[in-house]
């Protein structure tokens, strides 16, 4: 479809990690219109609060980013929040922009919705084959019925509504908080504290051969507006009305100790690397098929070590906000 920049777009969650991206993307293109609320002026998990947002609102595009995230000992701490939290946003969010007559909205997964033994690289198509990992399965469950609300508007209501699942993300905005965070910001923050020390080796839990692949979150904003915006023909050309979602990530993956050694290069760390093997690897490798994306015109440009750098610096600049 043509860019039309004067629309009004929400993009709700947008001081997450991935809301924020969008919204840097967007405003780069040149959008004008773009509407956000925060959690103190909008719950999203109020039906009556969203479903009062929308009619106070003339908003013509949604990206619903707006999540409950946490790592696997937040997820198993909370499970029951992480269900009803994530299911009470998008189910609230959906049916308020379909009441209000918003025609195209972009649902944000994540890749925890395949199963545990999924074959690699996963397929879009994996979807619902297999039991799950059960660590995250509430946030998944929720994550896969926001896959199929939005299939279901469109069946019943005619309604453009597209789902994107990526791969693991970092950079700006991510959360380095020393014990709740996830890899990336985890291996940045110790290895720069360890420089700092002037420590002679960082400890990395595992064996550092299990193959993992992360996006740098500007990618991942890229490529939620390049979906968006694709004809209603080419989307639907690369999908199907039961099997409509896509997966976002780079399509290539690197081990454990590949992700550390690049780590210590970035925040300058000249010790020794030394790794844990009495700590658990999880799953030898986890990785996206992303040759549906790439069929529909989009690929990741920024690479591991770029994007690194780019993360690195922006703890730099915020650390102040992840002080014990």
């Amino acid at each position: 479809m043509a860019r039309e920049c004067d629309q009004a777009v929400f993009v709700a969650g947008h001081r997450g990690m991935v809301g924020s991206a969008i919204v840097r993307r967007l405003e780069a293109l040149g959008y004008t219109n773009i509407r956000t609320a925060t959690r103190d002026e909008l719950d999203l998990t109020d039906q009556a609060q969203v479903a009062a947002f929308f009619e106070r609102h003339a908003i013509d595009q949604v990206y619903l980013a707006a999540a409950k995230v946490g790592g696997i000992q937040a997820n198993n701490t909370y499970p029951a929040d992480f269900i009803y939290q994530n299911l009470m946003i998008e189910a609230n969010l959906i049916q308020a922009a379909h009441r209000a007559g918003v025609q195209k909205l972009l649902f944000l997964g994540s890749s925890c919705i395949y199963p545990k033994l999924a074959e690699q690289p996963m397929r879009e198509g994996a979807l619902l084959t297999g039991t799950l990992e059960p660590t995250n399965e509430p946030y998944a469950i929720a994550k896969i019925a926001g896959i199929k609300l939005c299939e279901s508007y469109n069946r019943q209501y005619g309604r453009d509504y597209r789902s994107v699942m990526p791969t693991n993300l970092y950079g700006p905005n991510d959360n380095f908080h020393p014990e709740n965070s996830h890899v990336i910001p985890a291996l940045l923050r110790r290895f720069h504290e360890a420089k700092l020390r002037g420590d002679s080796e960082v400890v990395v839990w595992g064996s550092g051969t299990p193959m993992r692949e992360f996006l740098h979150v500007d990618d991942m904003a890229a490529a939620s507006v390049h979906v968006m915006e694709l004809d209603t023909g080419s989307y639907a050309a690369n999908t199907s009305p039961m099997l409509s979602h896509i997966n976002v990530g780079t399509g290539l993956d690197c081990t454990i100790r590949e992700l550390a050694e690049t780590v210590s290069r970035v925040t300058g760390f000249e010790g020794e690397l030394r790794f844990d093997t009495s700590k658990p690897d999880g799953a030898p490798r986890k990785l996206m098929d992303v040759s549906r994306l790439k069929a529909l015109g989009w690929q990741a440009s920024i690479s591991l070590e770029e994007g690194l750098q780019d993360a690195y610096r922006w703890f730099l600049d915020n650390q102040d906000r992840f002080r014990r």
